[in-house]
């Protein structure tokens, strides 16, 4: 259940270009919150509230993580929070993953820059699940690199970047190659990044997580419809999403 709460900032700090994490404070939030679910924050003189997923969940501390990209404004004014400060938030929002999969199989986890965060918190969940995990990471360049030993305490981690600075070359479908058999794969990022990873993969069982700009964020808007492969449409990232089978929406 989707609640309005207040959430007080423990700290904030720069991990990588353009990249801030946060970490907030709240009960309520940590204790009912799912990986692939996001918060949607007020910012002081904003009308519209910002959405930003949840990177990692620790309930016996009463807190979640945030990491965002300064994207403009509104995303530059939140990097800037202080600890202490209490942030206006609707929360927990969305459907987050599915994370069914037994003990002893293995998940491909597969994102891309700011799509990263969201894997981290599958991926730590999984691993305490005894379920092998295997991630694929592509970020611009080094400077953007973030949480890769994090990833790496999960499992085999892969990281790519654009311009080759850092790890392999190239995008993240050029490694898929080489992580060898999975059961089930996650993926999140840029819409043209997920395209090409649905197309890669096809045929194999899989659910990606899309971001996108909203208004409400609870579904009552109409901003933030994608067309779906199935008769019935349409459905809302906001409330139907942000997660879906990979096969079940148009990209």
């Amino acid at each position: 259940m989707i609640k309005k709460v207040e959430m007080r900032v423990l700290s904030s700090q720069q991990i990588a270009k353009d990249t801030t994490e946060v970490i907030l404070e709240n009960k309520y939030i940590s204790e009912n919150a799912v990986p692939g679910q996001f918060i949607h924050i007020l910012l002081e003189g904003r009308t519209l509230r910002r959405p930003i997923s949840i990177a990692d969940i620790d309930q016996e501390n009463k807190t979640i993580t945030i990491l965002f990209k300064k994207l403009g404004s509104g995303t530059e004014q939140l990097s800037t929070v202080s600890s202490g400060t209490t942030l206006d938030v609707l929360g927990p929002n969305g459907n987050g993953f599915n994370t069914d999969l037994q003990e002893g199989t293995t998940v491909l986890l597969i994102g891309g820059g700011i799509g990263v965060p969201p894997m981290y918190a599958l991926g730590k969940e999984y691993k305490e699940r005894n379920v092998n995990v295997v991630s694929v990471l592509g970020f611009q360049s080094r400077e953007h690199v973030f949480y890769e030993e994090k990833f790496q305490e999960l499992g085999k981690t892969i990281i790519v970047t654009d311009d080759g600075s850092y790890g392999k070359k190239g995008f993240v479908t050029n490694v898929l190659n080489q992580v060898g058999d999975f059961d089930h794969y996650y993926s999140c990022g840029p819409a043209p990044m997920l395209k090409a990873v649905t197309s890669e993969l096809k045929g194999k069982p899989g659910s990606i997580s899309l971001e996108e700009r909203m208004g409400c964020g609870v579904g009552a808007c109409f901003a933030c419809v994608l067309p779906t492969k199935t008769e019935k449409g349409y459905k809302k990232i906001c409330c139907d999403g942000p997660v879906f089978n990979a096969m079940e929406v148009v990209l």
